[in-house]
């Protein structure tokens, strides 16, 4: 379903009229590790690869706040499919989730392993990926049948993508725009030649024989998230804008342990890994009662989405709910989390305070097996792709594979072409300039509507409130973006946009499915109550 693409009077420009143009052979827009795989994949073909972030590293990208880790299928990628499926609660593409457990093994320790030097964890297991004599340490998450996730201490993302950046910080072939960011694709007679790029205020069309898009994902959608700030759907916003189909929208998954502060909410949350659970943490509501055998058999290791609202329903029943770590060897196992505590004022051993946050979204720019989506030459990889491989839930630890493994084959798929100079729109910035606080204040209004109306649980009376202000608002922000240009003005524009697409895909699905739940009228009044 592809978003209205606001109108303009202007007429495109000629070529002439730009001062400056680049160009390349395939343009990255993200470097998360699905958007660095894509570049590492289109270099080894031999291409000339931009990348461009809007990312300060390493922090800015999705992937460098990884916690549990990478999972792998070992020696049953039977077991892992089956794992997928019954996670998406039978949502799931088989044929994606057949190439995703088929090249798992490969990919992780082609690129991780062989070519990155990642030092996962070890331990004296049996080890996991072909030819390796080193064991690892192999975690157990929520939902897996069995333990196959990879990891380094609870900041496997940090651990896989600095090397990542500085692998290719060296490589000849590719060349890593930062603080740079995305504004418009370039299209053509439905194909996609490249992006507006701006840097600095400057705007410079980059023209690329294929665009792949990593943008990461929507946490800035929502009041509370364990994304990085700058998560506002860019990717899916600008594919959707420029007629590239998007799905599975409704999807969005919330991660049920995240440190919400001793007063029960905060500015500042931060992701308590599942892996914490894996080894044996419990949840307890603000009456010490463990509560999760009550509400699935897997208790802690239930899929998330059930994780996630028996954890809200128990916080609003009696105040609260915490992660009991005293049988787990927190400090010992989990360093990094355990100082985050610390810092924070938190007495881990008395119980973390936790609740549910928007961490991902299942849907997306919809790609075939190789990335490509619905416009010639646009690829999409990562969180802001729909490859159909989660469904309608995401199975923990399944983000960095899927990124890996996908991004890697969109590269090599979209190396080999050359770059066409076309006209590019033209984007004005001839009024004055808005107010420094003006997009600060439009997302307090975005977040609260998806916060309240297109969240945990939904309501379809709830979902049509919702629509009616996000199309108000998406229609205010393109009349400013007609004769404006700035990068927090886009991102806001790119934010109202994936809402609209979120809270539309969410109003169409009338059935209850993984992170989508619809609930009866008396159960919203009794929690609103």
């Amino acid at each position: 379903m592809a978003a209205e693409t606001p109108g303009t009077d202007e007429p495109a420009p000629e070529l002439d009229d730009y001062d400056d143009y680049r160009t390349t052979d395939v343009l990255v827009v993200g470097s998360g590790i699905a958007g660095l795989a894509a570049a590492l994949g289109a270099a080894r073909e031999g291409a000339d690869v931009t990348v461009a972030t809007k990312a300060t590293r390493p922090e800015g990208a999705s992937s460098w706040w990884a916690q549990g880790g990478i999972a792998v299928s070992r020696d049953d990628p039977g077991q892992f499919k089956d794992d997928i499926l019954a996670a998406s609660a039978g949502t799931a593409d088989s044929g994606a989730v057949d190439v995703l457990v088929d090249e798992a093994n490969h990919a992780v320790h082609d690129v991780l392993v062989e070519t990155l030097d990642v030092e996962f964890d070890t331990n004296g297991d049996d080890a996991a990926n072909e030819g390796e004599t080193e064991d690892y340490d192999f975690g157990r998450e929520a939902a897996h049948d069995e333990p196959r996730i990879l990891h380094v201490d609870a900041a496997t993302g940090k651990a896989i993508h600095v090397p990542f950046l500085n692998y290719l910080d060296d490589h000849d072939a590719v060349t890593i725009r930062d603080d740079t960011a995305a504004l418009q694709l370039v299209t053509h007679e439905g194909r996609v030649h490249g992006a507006l790029l701006e840097h600095d205020d400057d705007v410079v069309p980059t023209f690329a024989g294929s665009t792949v898009l990593a943008t990461g994902g929507i946490g800035d959608l929502y009041p509370r998230s364990t994304n990085p700030d700058g998560s506002t759907g860019d990717g899916i916003a600008m594919a959707a804008l420029a007629g590239a189909d998007v799905e599975d929208m409704e999807f969005v998954q919330f991660h049920p342990t995240v440190f919400v502060g001793t007063d029960g909410d905060t500015d500042e949350p931060f992701l308590v890994s599942e892996a914490v659970r894996g080894e044996g943490a419990v949840l307890r509501n603000g009456e010490g009662e463990r509560f999760m055998p009550d509400y699935h058999e897997d208790a802690e290791l239930a899929p998330r989405d059930v994780v996630a609202r028996a954890v809200q329903k128990e916080r609003d029943a009696t105040g609260e709910v915490v992660l009991d770590v005293s049988d787990v060897d927190f400090a010992g196992d989990f360093p990094g989390l355990a100082e985050k505590c610390e810092n924070r004022g938190v007495d881990w051993q008395a119980g973390i305070p936790v609740g549910p946050a928007e961490h991902f979204l299942c849907g997306g720019v919809d790609v075939d097996d190789r990335g490509r989506a619905s416009l010639d030459r646009l690829y999409a990889v990562g969180e802001c792709s729909r490859t159909g491989v989660h469904g309608a839930n995401r199975l923990a630890s399944t983000s960095l594979l899927e990124g890996l493994v996908w991004g890697l084959r969109a590269g090599e798929d979209a190396a080999g072409r050359e770059a066409d100079v076309v006209e590019a729109p033209e984007l004005l910035d001839r009024d004055p300039a808005l107010p420094d606080n003006f997009a600060a204040e439009k997302f307090v209004r975005l977040r609260r509507t998806m916060d309240e109306y297109v969240g945990l649980r939904r309501h379809p009376d709830d979902l049509g409130r919702a629509q009616a202000v996000l199309r108000r608002l998406k229609g205010e922000v393109d009349a400013y973006v007609r004769t404006r240009t700035s990068r927090s003005l886009y991102e806001l524009r790119h934010a109202s946009v994936t809402a609209l697409l979120v809270a539309r895909a969410a109003s169409e699905n009338d059935e209850s499915v993984g992170t989508h739940n619809l609930v009866e009228e008396r159960e919203r009044e009794a929690s609103a109550d």
